[in-house]
């Protein structure tokens, strides 16, 4: 990665998950689907499902404030918030823009940003460059989903996988060394119909007919994404460490996206990772998109995983088909304990 102007670095961390969980037990009642299948297929054994009240910019406020919190950051102080977010609460105005208006920030820059599951990854690495070249102090990024809105919950093959949650990390610059070593991303639109939500936007408008096929949940070619993030996410982590002038032996920690724990295993594999070294929520949460990579980076450091000097890999793929992979040197010390 070409050399940063600042150093950038996450100095906060916060995220937000609904109450209600929605276990693999109560799914064999929905669909014909079986725990056993799911978890031996998956990994998932629950997930946060948000109530009917519930939006993106409600999880995401909450997630935000916890992040500001944890970075000794006030709301006023944010000059950029970036929303990654494939649920947004409309088409627009942008979730960001509301998540601004509750937290009290006037004037900061805000829009959302759309890039699948590999949103968060996207929109760290855009923060990243707007810090970096002094445009502006600190940026506030968040990657919230409620997939539980836009489920075929009649569709087994896609009803499993999916979960609510939201994220968040601040940035500022750092010191040197730290931060945010290395960033590859990347995209492929010949699979941009592996995984899709049909209509709602201008090539299909809204209309009964469009509701009445299921044309506004998720539709996917499992198999096809599954050989795709199979290859690509071992992929993308060496490539981001190429760039960071780093080896796959000098890596501390993988937080990968949090989507199959097949995926995760070859990930883990192609950079011969001991499974100590590599988070792993899916159980709990099933695939929040890009919610996930920053609620598993939230509660790593909450639980004293991440060490000052870690070397640390975060690595995505989504709809779009897009990827990304970013290289960090954790620059906080230990969590404080608050009473949440």
């Amino acid at each position: 990665m070409p050399a940063l102007l600042r150093p950038v670095g996450i100095v906060g961390t916060g995220s937000c998950l609904p109450e209600r969980i929605l276990t693999n037990a109560e799914l064999e009642q929905m669909v014909d689907t079986s725990d056993e299948w799911i978890r031996t297929r998956t990994g998932i054994r629950e997930r946060r499902i948000a109530d009917g009240n519930t939006a993106a910019s409600d999880l995401a406020v909450p997630a935000a404030e916890r992040a500001l919190e944890a970075a000794g950051v006030t709301a006023k102080a944010v000059d950029l918030i970036i929303v990654a977010t494939v649920t947004p609460d409309n088409l627009f105005p942008a979730t960001a823009c509301l998540v601004q208006e509750r937290l009290g920030i006037k004037g900061a820059a805000a829009f959302d940003l759309s890039a699948g599951c590999s949103g968060f990854i996207y929109a760290l690495g855009t923060a990243a460059q707007f810090i970096a070249s002094g445009i502006y102090e600190t940026a506030l990024v968040i990657g919230v989903e409620v997939l539980s809105k836009i489920i075929n919950w009649q569709d087994r093959s896609t009803c499993v996988l999916f979960g609510d949650g939201a994220g968040a990390v601040v940035l500022k610059a750092v010191n040197p060394g730290e931060g945010l070593l290395g960033l590859y991303l990347g995209a492929d639109g010949g699979g941009a119909s592996l995984l899709t939500l049909p209509a709602g936007g201008s090539r299909l408008p809204a209309s009964p007919t469009t509701v009445a096929e299921g044309l506004h949940t998720i539709h996917m070619n499992g198999p096809e994404v599954f050989k795709f993030a199979v290859r690509v996410m071992g992929e993308a982590s060496l490539k981001a460490l190429a760039q960071a002038g780093l080896k796959k032996e000098d890596v501390d920690f993988l937080i990968p996206h949090q989507a199959n724990m097949r995926i995760i295993e070859a990930a883990t594999k192609r950079l011969g990772l001991s499974r100590e070294k590599v988070y792993v929520n899916l159980d709990r949460y099933g695939n929040m998109s890009s919610a996930s990579i920053p609620v598993a980076l939230d509660e790593a450091y909450r639980e004293g995983r991440l060490k000052p000097g870690d070397k640390i890999v975060l690595v995505a793929f989504g709809a779009g088909l897009t990827w990304g992979a970013a290289v960090l040197s954790w620059n906080l010390a230990g969590p404080e304990r608050r009473g949440e």
